[in-house]
Formats: structure tokens, sequence, C-alpha cells
């Protein structure tokens, strides 16, 4: 009985372990005047397809469709969030525009988008990087909130206060041809 115990223990500890790897960063509400900061400095139009990586309650491609008329696609590791999300888009009238997806971000197929917003911790931008890289086509902008990707040199860097009075970091990153 004692080994069945342990490996009930062990399948846990594995399973537990394997849903923090996949974690990228905590939810933590994005303002909504830096949401707007962000899609500003990706230059976002109706042209674009905003994929946000972590989009947790949507706010980020909701105010791309909303503000910018762009499509949008959330996603995000929590089925609740995703949920909320989706009714934040049919609240904001914008739920024919934007979809909202339970993926990983390290795997989802990010190759459709043409902006990707990020609000994820330094490591996980890092880890994410290749997979951008490979995947967004030349032109494709990445904009992160208060985290840069290691030794990938942004293009812009935007430092200001926000209307809370926190300073936030804003990182642009554009695709190059291949």
């Amino acid at each position: 009985m004692s080994r069945l115990v342990t490996l009930v223990a062990t399948a846990g500890l594995l399973a537990a372990t394997a849903a923090a790897q996949t974690k990228l960063a905590p939810f933590v509400v994005t303002p909504p005047d830096v949401v707007e900061r962000m899609l500003r400095l990706a230059a976002v139009t109706s042209d674009d397809t905003v994929y946000d990586l972590g989009s947790g309650d949507g706010r980020i491609v909701i105010a791309a469709a909303k503000a910018f008329g762009a499509r949008g696609v959330g996603i995000d590791i929590d089925p609740a969030l995703v949920d909320q999300a989706r009714a934040n888009a049919a609240a904001a009238g914008v739920a024919d525009r934007v979809i909202f997806r339970v993926e990983d971000a390290m795997t989802t197929d990010v190759s459709n988008a043409t902006v990707v917003t990020l609000y994820l911790l330094a490591a996980s931008n890092v880890r994410l990087r290749p997979h951008l890289q490979a995947q967004l086509r030349p032109g494709s902008r990445i904009v992160a909130h208060n985290f840069g990707m290691g030794d990938w040199e942004p293009q812009k860097v935007e430092t200001f206060v926000d209307r809370g009075g926190v300073t936030r970091t804003l990182f642009l990153w554009t695709i190059a041809a291949k």
C-alpha cells in the first residue's frame, strides 16, 4: 500500500511541477492607460491581429478591437479568466472581433499575429522569445510591459508614469526579415 501512496504522491508532484512550468506570470491587471500606450507603441491599426499571451481578463485585445478596429486573440491557461474575457468582450460589443482560448503561451500558434503583447516575467519573455521569432512574420511587432527579453535589444523603450503614479516601461521589437 505504501508504494501506491508514493506513486500517487509522485504523480501529484509531477502534475504540480508541470503546471508551475507553464505559469509564465501571475495575473496582474494592466491599467487602461498602459494598455492604450502599449497599443499605440505597436502602432496598431484595423489591419492588425493582436495576440495577447497571458491575456487575463482580455482587456488588451478588447481595447485593440474597440479603439483601433483590430482583430484580437487572447491566450491564457486559466479557464476562469478566459470565461471572464469572453464576457468582457461581449459587454464591450467586440465579441465578433476577438476570441479567447485556453492554451499555453509557450506552445500556442502565433503565426497569424501581426502584434503580440506581453506582461509576463522577464524569464518567461526570454523562454518565449525563440517561439515568437520562429513563428512571427517579418514586420510583426512585440510589445512587452515592464520586462525585456534578455539580450534582445528593443527598437524602442518608453518609460512613463501611469495615471496611478506607477512608473512603467514598455519595450518594442519588430521581427526582422529572415
